[in-house]
């Protein structure tokens, strides 16, 4: 049987396979901040309006990791108008007494159980299912770049997430939040050596634990 073909940017397919044109709720799950050594891991769950996005604004709307952080930006406020949707998060001290794994999934299953309305199917990115979850679903590998309702998650949870890491920055300035996220970059590694460990920090991750252990010793 010959591979399906990918959509070249994420479309109402894989919705409508689960019943959105015949008025069925569909919500699309993602997180983000899986990777980074400072911050919790957030995820949304977007719920597309019945009649669908505007056209204008459906073709902008792709994984949020191929979107400048300005193209995130602008279709913000658009999706947080049109769409249903709900942000959740797992904190750092979840990630290091879960593992960032579980923790995401877990922030995956409150995004979810916080709508205002329970969908009928839940659209999962990756390709493990949080545990319960208030609805059937469906995981969907590299979901952000097939699927609208999870790619506009996916924008959401991020433009939340970096939103947060900016607010951050403010009160720890020397890592470089407001650029990096949080993310391993060189400025916030040598930061780590020299002004050490802040609360937002995962200690489970090798680089956090190994400047803790330095300004220790």
């Amino acid at each position: 049987m010959p591979k399906e073909k990918e959509p070249a940017v994420p479309d109402y397919h894989i919705e409508t396979l689960h019943g959105y044109a015949e008025g069925r709720i569909i919500c699309g799950v993602d997180e983000v901040g899986r990777g980074p050594l400072a911050g919790p891991v957030v995820a949304a769950a977007a719920i597309l309006p019945p009649e669908g996005l505007p056209p204008e604004i459906a073709c902008k709307i792709n994984d949020s990791k191929k979107l400048s952080d300005k193209q995130r930006e602008a279709l913000f406020p658009h999706l947080t108008t049109l769409c249903t949707y709900a942000v959740a998060q797992s904190s750092v001290e979840e990630i290091d007494s879960l593992n960032i794994l579980h923790a995401s999934l877990l922030a995956m299953t409150r995004a979810v159980r916080g709508l205002s309305q329970t969908p009928d199917h839940a659209l999962i990115d990756g390709n493990k299912l949080p545990k319960d979850l208030p609805c059937p679903a469906s995981t969907i590998v590299k979901g952000d770049s097939k699927s609208l309702s999870i790619a506009a998650a996916s924008i959401i949870a991020k433009v939340t997430r970096d939103r947060m890491m900016r607010e951050l920055a403010l009160e720890h300035p020397a890592y470089g939040w407001e650029h990096n996220a949080g993310y391993g970059t060189a400025i916030h590694l040598a930061a780590l050596q020299t002004h050490g460990v802040t609360i937002w920090h995962r200690t489970s991750f090798a680089p956090v634990r190994e400047a803790k252990f330095l300004m220790t010793t």
